[in-house]
């Protein structure tokens, strides 16, 4: 709308309510060169405002104005310009909202409300109050700061200050209740952008934090992971050797004693023929341990289970040792025989010549009996003897130059989930039950 100035003439069209579309802190986060330009916006906005203002004020100057006015506007212009170079220097090096940022407000308000009341054009100057009354006043004194420019910006738009008539009276009222409602609403959302920017500021700054954290968790866990790996290696080499000795002494040491047996055998006999059949016998039994020693260093299953299913082998392998060790020795299956893992008849093998071996090492058995059961959803081995049994409360911690014996049996069944119970008692015989889960092969 076009306003008049206090002297009557008519002035130019002011701009509506001048209110800041932004605030110093904005909802999203501005980038350094927005940041930048606010700053110094702030800093240096002052000049080119207030050089404005002086050139369309001057422009609409009325000749017949009388001079002492022109005067005291040269006057407040020089002031208003001292007070925009002392804050230029020293403004970003104080806090905003202290008592310098106050001061610098209240100073230039007084000088741009007086300028206005000289001039209608001199507003542009004045509008300057509502960008900076977020930022240099207090929280509790910015709707008054906002709400003291709106006078000022109004009494420009209705004519000058103060009103020349009724009708600019009118003008006023009404252009103040427009520019006071929505700088305060400007400034309300401006608030709610500025609490919505500090969230997310603190939420990038946890997120930031929470990815630090993780950063050191992954440069830890690279380290554990290396540590992991040595230790995964350690283990791998104990377990092999547990392996190897395991199947040494289930394979050559048992090897080994049944030829130092058939060669005693051989030297004590008068009968050639009984002693040629016993030295028969301590060959075939070396040819077999050499060959499981091989398998053994290969990592491959017991040769017996080459060719044949594990009910077949443990059959032979009863028969073989009842042979070599004068005892009788029977064997049975019951359920529903089916082929079982590598692993599994593997386990339950060793675990019968163990428990074979330590019948003839120990037991001074006269009877031996083996069954194999297949029940649903696992496997059970039993081993009994009729010898001179023991208390299994009382046995001794195995030797260093010992056999591997129940430990090595209880060890073979757990690796693959599996158990191993012992019955015992002294002179009543020994029951071994080893129990593993039924795994089909395939």
């Amino acid at each position: 709308m076009a306003s008049v100035d206090s002297k009557g003439g008519t002035a130019e069209p002011v701009a509506g309510p001048q209110v800041p579309r932004t605030s110093p802190t904005l909802a999203q986060p501005r980038s350094h060169a927005q940041q930048t330009w606010d700053r110094n916006f702030r800093r240096w906005g002052g000049y080119p405002l207030l050089g404005l203002g002086v050139l369309t004020s001057a422009a609409s100057v009325d000749p017949l104005l009388p001079g002492d006015e022109v005067y005291v506007a040269g006057v407040l212009v020089a002031a208003a310009l001292a007070l925009q170079v002392w804050w230029s220097r020293a403004g970003h090096q104080k806090p905003p909202q202290g008592p310098a940022g106050q001061f610098h407000y209240l100073v230039r308000f007084l000088l741009a409300f007086a300028l206005t009341w000289l001039n209608p054009f001199f507003a542009i100057y004045a509008v300057l109050g509502y960008f900076d009354a977020p930022h240099l006043l207090p929280p509790r004194f910015v709707r008054a700061g906002l709400l003291a420019t709106a006078v000022t910006m109004a009494g420009s738009q209705s004519g000058g200050l103060p009103p020349a008539s009724t009708v600019n009276w009118v003008a006023f009222g009404l252009l103040y209740v427009l520019n006071a409602p929505l700088v305060l609403l400007f400034s309300r959302v401006a608030a709610q952008e500025a609490a919505h920017a500090t969230a997310n500021a603190a939420t990038i700054a946890e997120l930031e934090r929470t990815n630090a954290r993780l950063e050191a968790a992954l440069e830890e866990n690279v380290g554990l992971h290396a540590q992991l790996i040595v230790q995964a290696r350690e283990a791998g080499i104990a377990d092999e050797r547990r392996r190897l000795a395991a199947e040494i002494h289930d394979t050559l040491a048992q090897g080994l004693a049944g030829i130092i047996t058939q060669l005693e055998a051989a030297t004590e006999s008068s009968d050639p023929v009984a002693a040629r059949g016993h030295a028969r016998r301590a060959v075939a039994l070396a040819r077999e341990s050499l060959g499981e020693a091989r398998r053994s260093v290969h990592n491959l299953g017991p040769g017996v289970l080459e060719h044949a299913a594990l009910p077949d082998a443990l059959r032979r392998t009863v028969e073989e040792w009842s042979a070599a060790a004068g005892v009788r020795a029977e064997f049975t299956v019951t359920g529903t025989a089916e082929p079982l893992h590598d692993e599994v008849e593997a386990t339950l093998l060793r675990i019968a010549q163990e428990g074979l071996a330590n019948a003839r090492r120990h037991a001074a058995a006269s009877r031996v009996g083996v069954t194999l059961s297949y029940m649903g959803d696992e496997v059970t081995l039993d081993v009994r003897d009729d010898g001179r049994g023991f208390d299994p409360a009382t046995l001794p911690p195995r030797e260093r130059t010992g056999g591997f014996g129940l430990g090595g049996m209880r060890a073979r069944a757990e690796r693959i989930a599996g158990a191993v119970g012992i019955e015992s008692e002294p002179g009543r015989g020994t029951a071994i039950s080893a129990r593993v889960p039924l795994v089909r092969h395939g």
